[in-house]
């Protein structure tokens, strides 16, 4: 990133650049900034994008060569093309990496892309000419200090037990957090401190935070409740298989808590190799003491062949996931017994 920074300040650009990775948020925000540098605010006539599986390697050759028009520079942006995943590729996308090479100095190619195979061709083509960067997600120590500067540029401050609340509800999706704290500036208007009840007023809970709920409802035996946020999940139009994907997610990861828990693992690190918020891993923790880790397994287990019985036909995928509901719910209170 700090490459890319020095290049728009400058204002010397490179043949190509590849941005990947899971963070979207930086890298939408870089790709922006680069194209903002690159065309200095000529017309959309000198600025090309492709987009998705499919695009034609030769389309892209044609329009790379192709010189400016009354302008400094060309941009051409290939998006999420699949180009990067495999390494062993042939034909026109191996041409498309010699091609690279060889386009006027006038024309920079831009690359968004999820994933990449660094052993390919393209990618190696890329890296020699022009320049590659990976944004992979923030940790929570950095996150923390990117939404703190978010709400001081609102002029707001929060604690960090307050801190912690809201992205526990918000998820550590950047894109996600900035409509957040955008709409939590807008509602605490007059006031300078962001308080847990300003966090419950205003902010969509995700999901993710959902199902965390229902399965707190579970562990407990709750089955009323469970169902309650479940069907609320159903009326916000999630699907019931994508509400079994992330039941069986949570699942899975309380088996790897409870499991690293018991080999005495630091929370720092069971947060690291579970992929959670160091701040959520005592939450982990207590839910995980609801349940066996034989229970865990079999609740994966029950999972997976629950899917294959809705999509075989013979379950309706509502009535599926409640009574899996149902049936872990028993499961925790005989563990409790």
């Amino acid at each position: 990133m700090k490459t890319i920074k020095e290049d728009i300040k400058a204002g010397t650009y490179r043949r190509a650049y590849l941005l990947f990775g899971v963070e979207g948020y930086l890298k939408k925000f870089y790709r922006d900034k680069l194209k903002e540098g690159i065309l200095c605010g000529s017309d959309e006539m000198n600025f090309s994008v492709f987009e998705g599986k499919g695009i034609d390697p030769l389309n892209v050759v044609h329009i790379g060569q192709t010189l400016p028009f009354f302008a400094p520079r060309r941009l051409v942006l290939v998006e999420n093309s699949g180009w990067f995943k495999h390494a062993n590729e042939s034909g026109a996308k191996n041409s498309f990496a010699d091609a690279l090479k060889s386009f006027p100095d006038t024309t920079v190619v831009i690359f968004c892309e999820e994933e990449v195979d660094k052993r390919g061709r393209l990618y190696k083509a890329v890296k020699e000419c022009g320049y590659i960067c990976e944004f992979t997600a923030m940790d929570i120590k950095d996150l923390k200090l990117w939404v703190a500067g978010l709400l001081k540029g609102e002029g707001k401050k929060i604690t960090d037990g307050t801190m912690n609340y809201f992205l526990e509800k918000v998820g550590t999706d950047m894109g996600n957090i900035r409509t957040e704290v955008e709409k939590l500036s807008a509602y605490t208007l007059g006031r300078d401190v962001i308080e847990v009840g300003d966090v419950d007023a205003i902010c969509t809970e995700q999901i993710t935070g959902q199902i965390f709920k229902m399965m707190d409802q579970i562990a407990m035996q709750n089955v009323k409740n469970a169902l309650v946020l479940y069907h609320d999940l159903l009326l916000l139009r999630e699907k019931p298989m994508h509400v079994l994907f992330l039941m069986l997610r949570q699942f899975n990861l309380l088996m790897q808590v409870k499991q690293m828990g018991a080999e005495g693992m630091a929370n720092a690190e069971i947060a690291k190799k579970a992929g959670i918020p160091p701040f959520a891993v005592n939450k982990y923790l207590s839910q995980a003491r609801a349940f066996t880790a034989q229970v865990l397994r079999e609740a994966v287990q029950y999972g997976v062949e629950t899917e294959a019985q809705v999509k075989s036909g013979r379950m309706d995928e509502q009535i599926a996931v409640e009574l899996m509901l149902i049936h872990f719910a028993d499961l925790a209170g005989k563990n409790n017994k």
